[in-house]
């Protein structure tokens, strides 16, 4: 009979409680796994969303009809549903007809404005009006290059 009662033992309390604190450990370390995907995920939006914004002034900037003066300045853009920041800086370069952009993208929510991007171009000055650019190549007769 004290075999009987021996094989049909289950776990003591301290077993349980071990196997309790080992399955709370794991899940822990899952969780703080998560939290560190979640914030890296935040981060990389909030840089790819900085990115664009910075190539699209950069671009506005390139394509414009005024060569953009030498000096700094700010400007607010709504872009995916945030607001944000931008620092225009343009330098002259020691090549006569080049200037150096560096535009700068933070969040306005960020009270400290760290910058999320910055993205940095060289600039020429526009084309003169009724400028076309030259065609390098154009196809024979019936679309076949030669």
């Amino acid at each position: 009979m004290a075999a009987d009662q021996a094989a049909c033992r289950g776990f003591t309390l301290l077993e349980a409680m071990v196997a309790l604190i080992i399955v709370s450990l794991g899940m822990m370390a899952v969780s703080d796994r998560l939290n560190q995907y979640a914030a890296a995920a935040v981060q990389t939006e909030q840089a790819t969303l900085a990115s664009w914004i910075a190539t699209n002034k950069l671009t506005e900037l390139s394509v414009g009809p005024v060569w953009p003066a030498v000096g700094e300045s700010k400007e607010d853009v709504d872009f995916a549903g945030q607001k944000w920041h931008c620092e225009i800086k343009v330098e002259e370069t020691p090549v006569k007809n080049l200037h150096r952009v560096d535009v700068s993208v933070s969040l306005q929510t960020d009270p400290a404005h760290r910058v999320v991007r910055k993205v940095s171009a060289l600039i020429e000055p526009p084309a003169p009006p009724g400028f076309l650019p030259p065609q390098w190549s154009s196809p024979r007769a019936g679309g076949q290059r030669g």
